[in-house]
């Protein structure tokens, strides 16, 4: 099997929609790093398991100095976005998404 991972700063505002109060319903922004993990049994034609450019483009391409509530067509929690960037990438097994120091959501397929 081989393995290989990405690691992505981006910068993005979102709000929550909330079913308790939160300061988290106002509008406000993440250096979120954002690891990318991919794995294969083969390697593609070019000899890689994911090309790095494409994690690149998908993650940074689209979200980088967003208002992820804009772009994406969900409640853009850390949980959701690492769900929605591993369904992105191809080969991907897993995705880690940390929004702040102390806090990292991840979404690995069973």
């Amino acid at each position: 099997m081989y393995y290989v991972s990405k690691r992505l700063e981006i910068s993005a505002s979102h709000r929550l929609e909330l079913s308790y109060p939160s300061k988290c319903t106002a509008m406000h922004g993440h250096n979120w790093i954002v690891t990318v993990y991919c794995r294969s049994e083969e390697l593609n034609k070019d000899g890689m398991v994911t090309d790095f450019t494409h994690i690149k483009e998908t993650v940074l391409g689209r979200l980088d100095h967003a208002c992820l509530n804009d772009i994406l067509p969900f409640n853009p929690t850390a949980e959701n976005i690492a769900r929605w960037i591993y369904g992105q990438v191809e080969n991907c097994y897993r995705v880690e998404v940390q929004e702040s120091e102390g806090n990292i959501a991840a979404y690995e397929a069973d």
